[in-house]
Order: C-alpha cells, then structure tokens, then sequence
C-alpha cells in the first residue's frame, strides 16, 4: 500500500487509487499521515476538523470515520479484531506506515541522504536526491482538503520543508552540472513564484540563474523582487538579495558553455528587418487645444539627422494630458522621422499591477521592426543589443508611454544618431536626467484661456459663450486639469439641455474634492470626477461599466462584454456605445474597447462598493468560461481531429464565440492573444488554476504553428504552478508535455527532456493513454533533430500501440506519416512510400483533411528525393488544395516551400521564385520565424 500527501491526499492499494470517503474523512486522514505514525489526540483531532466551533456528535463522528477508515485500508479486517494499521493510543489515533509506504517519509529520508552526501564533500550527489525528494512533490501537502485544514500548522510546516529542500538544492547547485541545474531551476522557479517574498529563496533563484550563464534573468529576476518588494512592503532588499544581485553583476560562475553556444547560419535579427518602417502612433484627439510653450520647448529638443540620440521625459500629475501632448507632438515630427515611428505603453501604473518589463517591451519594439518571433533573443542584453543594432544608420521617433521608472526605460533607449525617444510618466524619471542627459519637460494644468477652448472645441463656442459665468466656474473647480475637464464636459455634452450652472454646482457640493488632482496619489482622487459620468449613465451601462474592471486583458470585445454581463450581443453592443460617448471606454478598433487606467481603478472601487462578491465572482467565472470555450472551439475547428481536453462546463448565460471556418478561427485567436495570455497568468495567480491550464491547454497548437514558442514557454510555466498549486495531475501533466515540446522548439534540449520525462510520468500515473502517445511523438520529434532516428522510432511505435489500444485511428495514421517522415530522414524511401499511403488511407477514411494534406506532403517530399519530381508536384498539389481548403496558412507555406524545392531540381527558377515569394507573404503575415529562412532562399536563387 502506498500514501500520498505531498500534493492531493491519495491511497493505492497495488495500482488502484482508494476512494477515501467524505472531506471529513480525508481531512482526518491527512491528519494522521502529517503526524506519520505518531498518535494524534483525540481533542486535536476534533480541533482540527472543526477548529473553534466542534458539534456536539464530533467525537462520534471521528469514530466513525476511523472505523470508515479501517475498513478501507485493511478490507480483510474482522469485526472485533484490533488494527494494526490504524491504532487507537494515548487517548488519540495514530497510522502506522513505514518509509517505503509515506512520500513524506521517503522525502525525509532522501533529505538526510543529502545532508549526510553534502558533509562528505558529494554535493552532486546530495543534489541528485534532492532532486528525487522534489519530485515527490505534487503540490502543497494535503491539497484538496479544507481550507482550514491546509492552514493548520503541521501541513504549512510541511510545506515548509519544501522550501527548505529547494534552497538546499540551490546551495548546492553550482558544481552540480548543466543537467541537474536545469532540474533544479525548474522546482526554484515554482517555489520562488509561490513564497514571493521569501527573500533567501529569491536570493537561490538570482544565484542559480547566474551559475547556470544566465546573468541578464538574474539581474532582472533581482529588479523585480526588488520594486516587489518596495511595493508591497516598502522595504529595500536585504543583505542576502544583494548580495546575490553582487554575484551576478560580478559574475562569480563561469557561465555553461551551451549558454555561450550561438547560431551564426542565420542572418542577423537586423537584417531580416532592414526594410520595415513601422508607424505605430496612435491617432490624435481631435479636440486637442493649447500647449503652445510647451510646443515650442519640445520644438527645440529635436535632434537633427546627424545630431545624437536625445531622448525627452513629460512629466506631470495624472490626467494632466501627458499622452495626448506627446501623440499630438510625435504626429507632428513623423514626416521628420522617415525610417519609422513606434509607440509602446509601458503600462507603469495599470491597475492589475502587469507593468510592461523591459524585456517585454523590447519584443514589443524588436516586433514592431519585423524581426520574426524565433530570433528575437531571450536574455534581456542580447534583446537590447538587437534593437540597438537595428536601429544603427536609422532615423526613428520612439515614444514610451506610461512609464514606472528610470530602470524599465533605459533598455529601450535609442543610441544611433539622429532617433528621438519620448517617455511619459507620472514620475519624474530624475535618473535619466541625471545618467542618460534626458530633457524634462514639466507639465501644469492648462492655463484659463486654454481651459476654456478645451471647453470650447467639445461643447461648442455658442454655449460656452452662453454661459460665461459657469464655465469659469467649472475651470477653476476642476482646476484646469484636462482629464477633468474632458470628463464634466462629456456629461454636459450628453445632457445638452442640462445649465452648466447646475454642473458647476454639483461641483460645489462636492466639496472641492477636484483639488486633490494636484497631489497625490491620484488614483483615489478622481472618484468625485468619475461619478459625475457614472451617474449619467443608464443602469445597464453603468453595470457593464462596473464589471469591465473584471475583464483580465488590454481590451474586451461586444462578445466578451455579453458574456461578462450576461447580457445579450445586441444589448451589449448598444451600451457599449454609450459608454464610448460618455469618454467612459476607448473603441480603439472596430469592436475592441478598453478602458482609461484611471477609470478602470475607478470602476473597480464601484465593483466592490455596489455588488457583491458572489455577483462579482459569477461575473469573472462567466468572462473565463466564454475564453475558454470560445478558444476551445476554435481549436476544434482549427483541428477537429486532434485530441484535446473536455474543458469544464461553462457558466449559465455564458456566449462562447462559434467560428464558421478555421480561417474565422484562426483571426479570433490572432484578435484575442493578449487577453488569452492575459487570462492564464491572472487565473494562475489569482484563481484555482483550473482554468489557466486548461486554457494554456488549449493555446498549445495555436501558439506552437505560429511560431510564438517563448509566450508558449511562459503559458506553459504558468499553468504547471497553477496546476500544482491545485494538485491536479491532469494539468500537471498537459503543461510539462507542452512546455517540454515548446523548449525542443526553443532549441533547449536539457530542459525539453525533463518536463517530456515528467509528463510522460504523469500521463503514466493517471493512465492517460493518448496523453502517453502524444509525449512519445514529442519524444521522436527531439530524437529526429538530434539524428537519433533509431530512438524516435521507438517512441512512435510506442504511440502508435498507445493509440490502438485507445481506438484513436487518427492518432494512428498522424503516427504512420511521422513514421514515414524519419524513414525519409533515415533515406529507406520506400518505407517512407508505405507508411505515408498508410497514413493518407487512414485519414481518408476518417475524413480528416488535415491528416490527409499533411500525408500528401509527406509523399511529395519523398517523391522528390526520389528524383519522381512530377509525381511530387502532383502530391504537393494535393496538399496545398487540401491546406488552403481548410485554411491553415503556416502548412500551406510549407508546403508552398517544398514545391519551390521540386521546382529548382527541375531547373524552373522562376516557378521556384513566385512559390517562395507566396510563401514569404504568409510566413510574414502571420509573424513566423520561418519567413528568415525563406527570405534567405529568395536571396540565393536571385
């Protein structure tokens, strides 16, 4: 018999898993595995499980539940018979199980074993069974009982011994090798992200990045604890994070050499970006007014075209109109900036607290050049070097929004001669002045005159003239603040009847709170403001406004905002509109909103204020359920033969989205990507992580052919943590399978072998066999690309027994053709020939015409190492009618590219140009790193 209480509660008696009765039950249970064969009292017992408020049949029903228990795990037991499994003593309960039955137990001995190694001088050997006592793990100890139970002191200090290993493994690690150092990165990561504030475990985490090379992760890993920290605490870093943060500055271990390894048969990031000239900048307000000196000053900061780099901070209060100044600014010198104009909101002060890193910014910008998603670097200097190099000899204008401080900017300032950066922050940005010679320009609220144009321009010149008196008074009550004036101005705009006397007055009885614009913080001094548009609102509109604070992404669509409110498209749509009149929401493009950040902090105050948390909880469960079924259904349509989770049922009056075809399918997912992303982090810090892997689940095939590996490496990670944190297997084992294939795509063997070696354990244990099946095709594909064609062999005819024995005959011929590919590799074509027509015959007959495009290409390739070139056009023309029937634009580049293969071997340059150019126009459309390689073909054939 076998005990788990490192992760869920289990019991197996041979291979079965016992059911262990009621919670109750379980509870006591735990209880008594926490203790390990150590009486438990019968009063602690009863404490326990009812903490402060026991029944008065408590004690019988801890007897009960004992004999339950008894019977349970000793089935041959007679009535009458003394236990010896489970015994009555000192006036309590104990479980006897030995060290061979406990994962507890067997971590704690594994524990002593290192310590025992680590005094002997084998520290690799202490982190090997370190590793070993890890891997126990399943999550928290005793997860899936009560709440309360879970907070009882004996499971946290169980916990707590988690930890403990962790940083011993991490002490260790240095000498250890790349191999375990990987391992053992895997589990700091996770801990690290559970105790956030534990300071000596950041401090391991900061020391292992850096033993292992990576010292530009381990320096931002220590500014994020860092500004964490000074965030939530107020604190400054102890002496144990810097001096962790001194290691890696200094580089106190030499880097592996696999972490110096570098690629140099592709061209560089640079290059393939040489002839893109972005021109992001948002639109102008069209009631922009005054700002002249300001103007002027800006005017004069403008570097010319040999002058240096400069770079200009707008600083000011919030809502004092920073960004639309420097939009208005940037429109006006992008004729002057020829090479490019691209905007980035940094998001410093967005109320989820997702503050744009530095390293996210530079993808962002890196994006914006064209540079493809598979060159873009992973460590944070090898990004910035890109981008610098990218825009050496060029003239760009660079406009940094929202900015949190001087850190999260400098990356991303221009040094080649003649660019301009433009940062906004409601700080002051003192050190890039004081380091990067950055320009300050302060700005105030608008002088009267400007104030009253303002006014002018969204009310008209007639009625502001009308009513002198007021509007002086309303100018002086908001203090000139834009923000504010923009906000009275769309309440009297809507109410065109209404005196603006009247809205001066209400002003009045709010007892000047509009002063508090001039201070700080902000946020908690617009509410006075806001409230007037609020309360114009109708009841419908003002509900929708309120729960939008619950939305988890940058922007919500009318079918979101439906489902969130539960409310029908039609009625949606239209209340939608009057909050975009009221200035309350952004329609940035056709059907996309978004809010203000200010008014988001506002609405989200109205949330807890006005409704309760049931209705709030029902609200956010019903807007995750529409992404989740919405994605699952389009990946449904995407590739309706794959096999994919069942997600959980979805919310009453929830709207998933349906998708006429996989083209429709595909744009949602292109649409809807950062709030997916935005939603599996916010439910895996947040939730109970069962959603966020099943929705990382679900984005694993749409991520993985658009070429978006690290977003799907950082998916991945997030929804093991989640899936942990909630001791569910299932979860475990879809990240580990997923994030091991994202990292093989990634080119990081070591770590794709482990999370592939995990999964494969995990899908084992739950006897998932399909999930068994698709980690051995993963395995195959790792063995193919390191020549280990023998071993892929053998985990596809291990899939392919997997499939048969789950009836899965599209798994099968998926197998067969993959099959057929590594005998192509292997050069035994006529095998490859028979199992890519077993393969097409299969997916033929189960009507599958993604299988039968994918076999048809397949064929076509190997025809074409056979020298049958005609029949290989023949069979590629199959694939690509089948490709662009269903719309799958990344597989008919492909494929687009094998033909251009054939059409070279035959001598039709020309035929082989126009197929490689239509194949670059997809690659690029969709952003696939691909589209390098395919350009760099155009270039060798002229």
């Amino acid at each position: 018999m076998r005990f788990q209480i490192l992760g869920p509660v289990r019991v197996w008696q041979a291979t079965s898993d016992l059911e262990l009765g009621p919670p109750k039950q379980r509870a006591l249970l735990a209880l008594l595995l926490a203790h390990a064969g150590q009486p438990v009292p019968l009063h602690g017992i009863v404490d326990s499980l009812w903490r402060e408020d026991p029944p008065a049949t408590a004690v019988n029903v801890v007897h009960r539940h004992v004999a339950a228990l008894r019977r349970l795990l000793e089935p041959g037991l007679r009535s009458g018979t003394a236990s010896s499994r489970l015994v009555r003593a000192s006036g309590g309960y104990g479980l006897n199980v030995s060290g061979d039955e406990l994962d507890l137990l067997r971590f704690r001995a594994l524990r002593e074993d290192a310590h025992r190694c680590a005094q002997q001088g084998d520290q690799i050997k202490a982190v090997e069974l370190l590793v070993e006592a890890l891997d126990l793990w399943r999550g928290p100890a005793a997860s899936g009982t009560f709440p309360e139970v879970r907070a009882l002191p004996v499971f946290t200090a169980i916990d707590d011994e988690h930890v403990v290993a962790v940083k011993a493994a991490a002490a260790y690690v240095p000498p250890a090798g790349a191999a375990l150092t990987e391992r053992v990165l895997v589990t700091l990561r996770q801990a690290a992200s559970h105790h956030p504030f534990d300071e000596a475990l950041q401090a391991r985490l900061i020391e292992v990045l850096a033993a292992a090379g990576r010292q530009a992760e381990a320096l931002e890993t220590y500014q994020v604890v860092r500004a964490r920290i000074a965030e939530e605490i107020g604190l400054e870093p102890g002496p144990e994070l810097r001096e962790a943060q001194r290691g890696a500055l200094e580089q106190s271990y030499r880097p592996q050499p696999a972490a110096l390894a570098t690629n140099t048969s592709r061209p560089a990031p640079a290059a393939a970006a040489d002839r893109v000239c972005p021109a992001q900048l948002p639109r102008e307000l069209g009631a922009f007014t005054g700002r002249g000196a300001e103007l002027e000053r800006l005017d004069s900061l403008v570097p010319g075209p040999g002058e240096p780099a400069h770079t200009v901070v707008l600083s000011g209060m919030a809502g004092v109109g920073k960004t639309t100044l420097a939009v208005h600014w940037a429109n006006r010198l992008a004729p002057r900036f020829p090479d490019g104009q691209v905007y980035v909101d940094l998001r410093g002060f967005h109320l989820s607290g997702a503050t744009m890193s530095a390293a996210e910014a530079l993808r962002a910008l890196l994006d914006a050049f064209g540079v493809p998603v598979g060159d873009i670097p992973a460590e944070l200097h090898a990004q910035a070097a890109t981008y610098r190099g990218l825009l050496a000899g060029r003239r760009v204008l660079i406009v940094l929004d929202n900015a949190r401080d001087s850190e999260q900017v400098r990356p991303l300032l221009p040094v080649p001669h003649g660019c301009l950066a433009v940062v906004t922050s409601r700080h002051q940005l003192q050190g890039l002045m004081a380091v990067e010679g950055a320009d300050s320009v302060t700005l105030s609220p608008l002088d009267e005159s400007e104030a009253r144009a303002l006014l002018g321009r969204r009310l008209g010149a007639q009625r502001v003239e009308r009513e002198e008196q007021a509007v002086a008074e309303i100018i002086s009550l908001c203090e000139r603040l834009p923000l504010a004036l923009a906000i009275v101005s769309a309440r009297a705009a809507l109410n065109p009847g209404y005196p603006l006397a009247a809205i001066a007055e209400e002003l009045r009885a709010s007892h000047g709170s509009l002063d508090a614009f001039t201070g700080e913080p902000p946020l908690a001094d617009a509410r006075c403001v806001f409230s007037w548009s609020y309360q114009a609102l109708t009841p419908e509109a003002a509900r929708l406004f309120r729960l939008l604070a619950l939305h988890p992404g940058p922007d919500c669509s009318v079918a979101a905002a439906a489902s969130l409110t539960a409310t029908r498209p039609r009625q949606t749509r239209a209340h939608l509109t009057e909050l975009v009149r009221a200035h309350q929401l952004f329609e940035n493009e056709p059907g996309r909103f978004s809010f203000h950040s200010l008014l988001r902090a506002y609405a989200a105050e109205l949330v807890e204020e006005i409704d309760t948390d049931d209705e709030a909880a029902a609200a956010t469960t019903r807007v995750l359920d529409h992404y989740l079924h919405s994605a699952h259904a389009a990946e449904t349509v995407l590739a309706p033969h794959r096999e994919r989770i069942t997600p959980r049922r979805h919310a009453v009056h929830t709207l998933p989205e349906r998708f006429p075809d996989q083209r429709a399918a595909a744009d949602w997912f292109d649409r809807e990507r950062p709030v997916l992303l935005a939603a599996v982090e916010r439910d895996g810090r947040r939730g109970d992580g069962t959603f966020s892997w099943q929705l990382a689940a679900v984005l694993e095939l749409y991520l993985d052919r658009n070429g978006r590996w690290q977003q799907q490496r950082t998916v991945q990670t997030t929804a093991i943590t989640a899936a942990q944190r909630g001791g569910d297997l299932l979860g475990q084992a879809h990240g580990h399978r997923a994030l091991g294939f994202a990292l093989s795509r990634l080119e990081q063997w070591e770590g794709a072998d482990e999370h592939l070696e995990r999964a494969l354990h995990l899908s084992e244990e739950l006897g998932d066999t399909r999930g068994q099946a698709r980690v051995h095709r993963y395995g195959a594909f790792v063995a193919n690309r390191h020549g280990r064609h023998a071993d892929a062999l053998d985990h596809y005819w291990l899939a392919l027994r997997l499939y048969r024995s789950a009836g899965h005959l599209n798994g099968e011929a998926s197998v067969h053709n993959e099959v057929g590919w590594t005998y192509l590799l292997m050069g035994e074509y006529d095998k490859a020939i028979d199992e890519c027509s077993r393969s097409l015959a299969i997916h033929r007959q189960t009507g599958d015409p993604n299988g039968e495009a994918a076999a048809w290409d397949s064929l076509g390739v190997t025809r074409h190492q056979l020298g049958h070139h005609e029949r290989a056009l023949d069979s590629f023309r199959h694939a690509l009618e089948l490709y662009r029937r269903i719309r799958d634009s990344y597989l008919e580049a492909d494929t687009l590219v094998h033909i251009a293969d054939t059409h070279l071997a035959l001598g039709r340059k020309d035929s082989a140009g126009r197929t490689l150019r239509q194949a670059l126009d997809i690659l690029e459309h969709i952003g696939h790193p691909s589209a390098e390689g395919v350009r760099a073909r155009l270039l060798e054939i002229g």
